[in-house]
Protein backbone atom coordinates (compact mmCIF):
# COMPACT_ATOMS: atom_id res chain seq x y z
CA UNK A 1 0.00 0.00 0.00
CA UNK A 2 1.43 3.37 -0.70
CA UNK A 3 0.36 6.61 1.22
CA UNK A 4 0.05 9.99 0.33
CA UNK A 5 0.95 13.12 2.77
CA UNK A 6 -1.09 16.03 3.06
CA UNK A 7 -0.12 19.61 2.94
CA UNK A 8 0.58 20.93 6.22
CA UNK A 9 -0.51 24.40 6.86
CA UNK A 10 -2.14 27.04 9.39
CA UNK A 11 -5.45 27.07 8.79
CA UNK A 12 -8.82 27.84 10.94
CA UNK A 13 -10.56 24.14 11.37
CA UNK A 14 -13.53 23.99 9.27
CA UNK A 15 -16.68 22.95 10.49
CA UNK A 16 -17.28 19.69 9.01
CA UNK A 17 -20.96 19.82 9.15
CA UNK A 18 -22.32 21.30 6.64
CA UNK A 19 -22.93 19.01 3.79
CA UNK A 20 -23.76 18.84 0.30
CA UNK A 21 -25.54 15.46 -0.55
CA UNK A 22 -26.92 13.32 -3.56
CA UNK A 23 -29.00 10.45 -3.18
CA UNK A 24 -29.90 8.52 -6.00
CA UNK A 25 -28.60 11.40 -8.27
CA UNK A 26 -29.37 10.43 -11.99
CA UNK A 27 -29.62 12.48 -15.74
CA UNK A 28 -31.00 11.35 -18.26
CA UNK A 29 -31.01 12.68 -21.40
CA UNK A 30 -33.37 11.90 -24.67
CA UNK A 31 -33.19 7.83 -24.53
CA UNK A 32 -29.62 8.44 -23.20
CA UNK A 33 -28.90 7.29 -19.38
CA UNK A 34 -25.86 9.68 -18.28
CA UNK A 35 -25.63 9.18 -14.56
CA UNK A 36 -27.05 6.79 -12.63
CA UNK A 37 -27.58 5.87 -8.63
CA UNK A 38 -24.68 8.66 -7.89
CA UNK A 39 -24.45 8.98 -3.96
CA UNK A 40 -22.49 11.48 -2.38
CA UNK A 41 -21.94 13.19 0.87
CA UNK A 42 -19.45 15.95 0.03
CA UNK A 43 -18.36 18.44 3.44
CA UNK A 44 -17.22 21.93 4.16
CA UNK A 45 -13.53 22.06 4.29
CA UNK A 46 -13.20 19.35 1.86
CA UNK A 47 -11.74 19.50 -1.52
CA UNK A 48 -12.87 16.40 -3.63
CA UNK A 49 -11.58 15.87 -7.08
CA UNK A 50 -14.03 14.29 -9.19
CA UNK A 51 -11.90 11.52 -11.84
CA UNK A 52 -13.03 9.52 -14.90
CA UNK A 53 -12.53 8.87 -18.21
CA UNK A 54 -13.46 11.43 -21.13
CA UNK A 55 -17.63 10.67 -21.05
CA UNK A 56 -17.78 9.35 -18.08
CA UNK A 57 -20.40 12.06 -16.68
CA UNK A 58 -18.07 14.42 -14.89
CA UNK A 59 -18.78 18.20 -16.35
CA UNK A 60 -22.77 16.73 -16.50
CA UNK A 61 -22.45 16.18 -12.73
CA UNK A 62 -22.07 19.81 -12.22
CA UNK A 63 -24.37 21.48 -14.45
CA UNK A 64 -26.45 19.45 -13.30
CA UNK A 65 -26.26 20.67 -9.62
CA UNK A 66 -25.97 24.37 -10.83
CA UNK A 67 -29.71 23.70 -11.77
CA UNK A 68 -28.96 24.05 -15.66
CA UNK A 69 -29.89 20.25 -16.92
CA UNK A 70 -32.55 18.58 -15.10
CA UNK A 71 -32.28 15.02 -13.11
CA UNK A 72 -33.60 12.22 -10.71
CA UNK A 73 -33.25 11.67 -7.14
CA UNK A 74 -32.20 13.67 -4.52
CA UNK A 75 -30.39 16.78 -3.94
CA UNK A 76 -29.70 18.48 -0.66
CA UNK A 77 -27.58 21.17 1.47
CA UNK A 78 -27.61 21.08 5.14
CA UNK A 79 -26.50 23.77 7.33
CA UNK A 80 -23.74 23.39 10.31
CA UNK A 81 -27.21 22.57 12.66
CA UNK A 82 -28.35 20.19 10.08
CA UNK A 83 -31.59 22.15 8.51
CA UNK A 84 -31.96 22.14 5.04
CA UNK A 85 -31.49 25.26 2.66
CA UNK A 86 -30.82 26.82 -0.56
CA UNK A 87 -26.94 27.44 -0.73
CA UNK A 88 -24.57 29.57 -2.35
CA UNK A 89 -22.65 27.98 -5.54
CA UNK A 90 -19.69 29.23 -6.81
CA UNK A 91 -18.95 27.81 -10.41
CA UNK A 92 -15.24 28.30 -12.54
CA UNK A 93 -16.08 26.92 -15.99
CA UNK A 94 -13.03 25.21 -18.11
CA UNK A 95 -12.78 28.69 -20.11
CA UNK A 96 -14.68 31.83 -20.61
CA UNK A 97 -15.88 32.83 -24.19
CA UNK A 98 -15.09 36.81 -25.01
CA UNK A 99 -13.82 38.76 -27.82
CA UNK A 100 -9.65 38.93 -27.05
CA UNK A 101 -9.91 42.72 -28.47
CA UNK A 102 -12.46 43.77 -26.20
CA UNK A 103 -11.51 46.74 -24.14
CA UNK A 104 -12.85 45.60 -21.19
CA UNK A 105 -11.00 44.97 -17.64
CA UNK A 106 -10.62 42.82 -15.15
CA UNK A 107 -12.10 45.51 -12.72
CA UNK A 108 -14.76 46.03 -15.35
CA UNK A 109 -15.61 42.52 -15.46
CA UNK A 110 -15.69 41.91 -11.67
CA UNK A 111 -17.60 45.34 -11.10
CA UNK A 112 -20.03 44.08 -13.41
CA UNK A 113 -21.04 41.02 -11.03
CA UNK A 114 -20.79 43.45 -7.87
CA UNK A 115 -22.75 46.63 -9.02
CA UNK A 116 -26.12 47.12 -11.32
CA UNK A 117 -24.03 50.79 -11.88
CA UNK A 118 -23.04 50.25 -15.67
CA UNK A 119 -19.27 50.01 -15.86
CA UNK A 120 -19.29 52.79 -18.61
CA UNK A 121 -20.04 55.12 -16.02
CA UNK A 122 -16.83 54.59 -14.05
CA UNK A 123 -16.19 52.45 -10.97
CA UNK A 124 -16.52 54.29 -7.22
CA UNK A 125 -14.21 53.86 -4.60
CA UNK A 126 -16.35 51.42 -2.87
CA UNK A 127 -16.28 48.88 -5.47
CA UNK A 128 -12.95 48.81 -7.02
CA UNK A 129 -11.51 48.17 -3.36
CA UNK A 130 -14.01 45.56 -3.25
CA UNK A 131 -13.07 43.63 -6.24
CA UNK A 132 -9.01 44.79 -5.63
CA UNK A 133 -9.81 42.65 -2.21
CA UNK A 134 -11.29 39.75 -3.76
CA UNK A 135 -8.48 39.40 -6.32
CA UNK A 136 -5.94 39.72 -3.51
CA UNK A 137 -7.34 36.07 -2.05
CA UNK A 138 -6.46 34.41 -5.49
CA UNK A 139 -2.90 36.48 -5.78
CA UNK A 140 -4.30 38.60 -8.52
CA UNK A 141 -4.84 41.77 -7.15
CA UNK A 142 -1.88 43.22 -9.96
CA UNK A 143 -4.58 42.36 -12.76
CA UNK A 144 -7.12 44.49 -11.73
CA UNK A 145 -6.44 47.28 -14.65
CA UNK A 146 -5.17 44.60 -17.02
CA UNK A 147 -7.82 44.01 -20.57
CA UNK A 148 -9.08 40.34 -20.16
CA UNK A 149 -7.60 39.65 -23.61
CA UNK A 150 -4.06 40.41 -21.71
CA UNK A 151 -3.93 37.61 -19.42
CA UNK A 152 -2.73 34.22 -19.57
CA UNK A 153 -4.65 31.36 -18.84
CA UNK A 154 -3.77 31.04 -15.58
CA UNK A 155 -4.59 34.82 -14.71
CA UNK A 156 -7.86 34.76 -16.42
CA UNK A 157 -8.83 31.48 -14.27
CA UNK A 158 -7.66 32.98 -10.71
CA UNK A 159 -9.78 36.19 -12.09
CA UNK A 160 -12.95 33.76 -12.25
CA UNK A 161 -12.55 32.16 -9.33
CA UNK A 162 -12.31 35.27 -7.63
CA UNK A 163 -15.72 35.70 -9.51
CA UNK A 164 -16.84 32.54 -8.10
CA UNK A 165 -16.07 33.31 -4.64
CA UNK A 166 -18.54 36.57 -4.51
CA UNK A 167 -20.29 36.45 -2.21
CA UNK A 168 -19.01 33.56 -0.27
CA UNK A 169 -20.45 30.56 -1.53
CA UNK A 170 -21.00 27.09 0.12
CA UNK A 171 -20.28 25.09 -2.81
CA UNK A 172 -17.81 25.83 -5.22
CA UNK A 173 -17.39 23.73 -8.45
CA UNK A 174 -14.67 23.42 -10.69
CA UNK A 175 -14.67 22.24 -13.84
CA UNK A 176 -11.59 21.76 -15.28
CA UNK A 177 -9.81 24.65 -14.61
CA UNK A 178 -6.67 24.65 -15.30
CA UNK A 179 -7.07 22.90 -18.78
CA UNK A 180 -4.51 23.88 -21.17
CA UNK A 181 -2.31 25.76 -18.76
CA UNK A 182 0.96 25.06 -17.74
CA UNK A 183 2.64 23.21 -14.91
CA UNK A 184 3.73 25.98 -12.93
CA UNK A 185 0.17 27.22 -13.39
CA UNK A 186 -2.01 24.59 -12.77
CA UNK A 187 0.62 24.07 -9.00
CA UNK A 188 -0.30 27.71 -8.41
CA UNK A 189 -4.24 27.60 -9.03
CA UNK A 190 -4.57 23.98 -6.84
CA UNK A 191 -2.49 25.68 -3.87
CA UNK A 192 -5.26 28.36 -3.98
CA UNK A 193 -8.21 26.44 -3.82
CA UNK A 194 -6.30 23.80 -1.64
CA UNK A 195 -6.08 26.88 0.77
CA UNK A 196 -9.23 28.54 0.07
CA UNK A 197 -11.50 25.14 1.06
CA UNK A 198 -10.07 26.21 4.47
CA UNK A 199 -10.24 29.49 4.90
CA UNK A 200 -13.78 29.90 3.26
CA UNK A 201 -15.15 26.46 4.71
CA UNK A 202 -15.94 25.65 1.55
CA UNK A 203 -17.42 22.58 -0.10
CA UNK A 204 -15.37 22.10 -3.10
CA UNK A 205 -15.77 19.90 -5.98
CA UNK A 206 -13.05 19.89 -8.81
CA UNK A 207 -13.39 17.91 -12.16
CA UNK A 208 -9.75 17.20 -13.45
CA UNK A 209 -7.61 15.11 -15.71
CA UNK A 210 -4.20 16.18 -13.82
CA UNK A 211 -4.27 12.43 -11.74
CA UNK A 212 -1.10 13.41 -10.49
CA UNK A 213 -1.73 16.27 -9.08
CA UNK A 214 -5.17 15.88 -7.55
CA UNK A 215 -3.15 13.08 -5.74
CA UNK A 216 -1.14 15.68 -3.81
CA UNK A 217 -4.49 18.29 -3.10
CA UNK A 218 -7.54 16.28 -2.72
CA UNK A 219 -9.07 15.41 0.37
CA UNK A 220 -11.34 12.56 -1.32
CA UNK A 221 -11.35 11.72 -5.07
CA UNK A 222 -14.67 10.42 -6.61
CA UNK A 223 -14.21 7.97 -9.69
CA UNK A 224 -17.48 8.31 -11.66
CA UNK A 225 -18.15 6.30 -14.97
CA UNK A 226 -21.76 7.04 -15.02
CA UNK A 227 -21.77 5.92 -11.31
CA UNK A 228 -19.42 6.13 -8.75
CA UNK A 229 -17.00 3.53 -8.85
CA UNK A 230 -15.02 4.34 -6.11
CA UNK A 231 -14.61 7.13 -3.22
CA UNK A 232 -12.37 7.71 -0.78
CA UNK A 233 -9.14 8.97 0.06
CA UNK A 234 -6.37 9.24 -2.44
CA UNK A 235 -4.53 6.10 -1.20
CA UNK A 236 -7.45 4.10 -0.82
CA UNK A 237 -8.80 4.75 -4.09
CA UNK A 238 -5.69 4.27 -6.19
CA UNK A 239 -4.41 1.11 -3.97
CA UNK A 240 -8.12 -0.63 -5.19
CA UNK A 241 -7.22 -3.28 -7.17
CA UNK A 242 -10.35 -3.15 -9.01
CA UNK A 243 -9.69 0.29 -10.00
CA UNK A 244 -6.09 -0.31 -11.10
CA UNK A 245 -7.43 -3.49 -13.23
CA UNK A 246 -9.86 -1.18 -14.99
CA UNK A 247 -8.70 2.30 -14.90
CA UNK A 248 -5.13 1.82 -14.71
CA UNK A 249 -4.67 1.63 -18.83
CA UNK A 250 -6.79 5.22 -18.89
CA UNK A 251 -4.74 6.95 -16.33
CA UNK A 252 -1.56 5.85 -17.89
CA UNK A 253 -2.25 7.62 -20.90
CA UNK A 254 -3.72 10.44 -19.68
CA UNK A 255 -0.57 11.12 -17.25
CA UNK A 256 2.47 9.77 -19.15
CA UNK A 257 2.96 7.40 -15.59
CA UNK A 258 1.42 5.63 -12.42
CA UNK A 259 1.01 9.11 -10.46
CA UNK A 260 0.30 7.46 -7.25
CA UNK A 261 3.95 5.56 -6.91
CA UNK A 262 6.42 8.46 -6.62
CA UNK A 263 9.61 7.89 -4.09
CA UNK A 264 8.07 8.27 -0.40
CA UNK A 265 9.51 10.70 1.91
CA UNK A 266 8.96 10.89 5.55
CA UNK A 267 8.90 14.65 6.70
CA UNK A 268 6.96 15.52 9.80
CA UNK A 269 4.11 14.27 11.07
CA UNK A 270 3.04 12.43 7.90
CA UNK A 271 4.87 10.66 5.12
CA UNK A 272 4.42 12.95 1.26
CA UNK A 273 5.12 11.66 -2.25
Amino acid sequence: MFYIGVIQKLHKESCGLCCTKLKNFGVTIGNTEILYNVNLHIHCGELTALVGPNGAGKTTLLRAILGEISHTGELSFLDAEGYPRKPVVGYVPQRLDFDPGSPVSVLDLLSACLSPWPVCFGHSRRIRERVSARLAGVQAEHLLNRRLGDLSGGELQRVLLAMALEPNPDLLLLDEPVSGIDVQGKELFYELVSNLRKQYDLSIILVSHDWSLVTYYADRIVLLDRTVRCCGTPQEVFSNESVMSTYGPVIREETGRVPWKPQIIHSGGGVRA
